[in-house]
């Protein structure tokens, strides 16, 4: 059978109950459409555990600041459909907001400290809107498996903790962030940028690739990393930082050692264009070297 596009809630989950009754494994990619193909290798992962892999396509509203590019973001559903099916969606879930948010919506979804940083500070409210979607989605899917991409790290280690603090029966599964050529991070917003500006924005992973370095030669303390790597972002022209972060993978805060695994994380301004990256490190080097100061956290 071919794909199947539903935009009811009712449809899908008939659709996911008769896939149930026949014991095939749900998997659920939530997107916001402007598939590309970080989307697709997400959906690829999918396919490769799952009988059927239901691709969501839903701008959500609830996630984007009063100043943020909501109205703009960019919604290619026709070429969004096509990149699903070759990667091997077996459905595309694309409701209306009214379909999602039929009423003023009363009760959402937080999860506490987690977004207090990075992304979550810059801005507020996001990780709320983030966290009541995919709930919502994953209430009406109830799939067995929902796949994230690493670029969204934060995101991706925020839903980690809503299904284990909420006990949903849901494995997340977290997809290393697909890159261009260059190392660009692939993103639905790398489409605003000029040509200009798409040519610097590949220095955004070079750089963080240098603080990696700086760890494997056995520097550990985080104030020197997020110096370092903010100096190098800010002689970039045309670069405007958010934030430059060094963050314990698990809680999400600031560290002073580097002890345990870790996320180097920035956001940058380009252009006007809000560009974020990340790598993990994971963990101490064995030619590392503490400060003779150090005795621990």
């Amino acid at each position: 059978m071919g794909l199947k596009i539903v935009s009811k809630i009712l449809e899908i989950r008939n659709l996911v109950r008769e896939s149930r009754l026949k014991l095939k494994k749900i998997g659920l990619v939530p997107t916001m459409g402007a598939l590309h193909p970080g989307h697709g290798k997400l959906i690829q992962e999918a396919r490769q555990e799952c009988d059927e892999v239901i691709v969501s396509i839903f701008v959500n509203p609830t996630q984007f600041g009063p100043n943020e590019d909501f109205e703009r973001y960019p919604r290619t559903l026709a070429e969004d459909i096509e990149l699903a099916q070759k990667a091997g969606a077996t459905m595309i879930f694309h409701p209306s907001v009214d379909e999602i948010y039929p009423e003023i919506q009363k009760t959402w979804v937080t999860v506490d400290q987690l977004g207090d940083f990075l992304c979550g500070s810059s801005r507020p409210g996001h990780f709320r809107g983030v966290t009541t979607i995919v709930t919502k989605l994953f209430g009406i899917v109830q799939p067995d498996y929902a796949y994230f991409g690493a670029k969204d790290i934060q995101q991706a280690r925020i839903i980690e903790q809503l299904t284990t603090d909420l006990n949903i029966a849901i494995e997340i599964k977290i997809i290393a962030t697909v890159r261009e050529n260059d190392g660009l991070a692939m993103s639905s917003r790398n489409r605003y940028l000029s040509p200009d500006d798409r040519a610097k924005a590949s220095k955004i992973y070079q750089s963080i690739l240098e603080v990696e370095s700086l760890v494997e030669a056995g520097e550990l303390r985080s104030d020197v990393l997020r110096e370092t790597l903010t100096t190098r972002l800010k002689s970039i022209e045309g670069f405007k930082i958010d934030y430059v972060e060094v963050v314990d993978y698990h809680t999400l805060q600031p560290q002073r050692i580097i002890k345990q695994k870790t996320i180097v994380a920035v956001a940058i301004f380009l252009g006007g264009t809000r560009l974020i990256d990340n790598i993990v490190i994971d963990p101490i080097p064995s030619n590392s070297s503490l400060p003779s100061t150090w005795e621990g956290e």
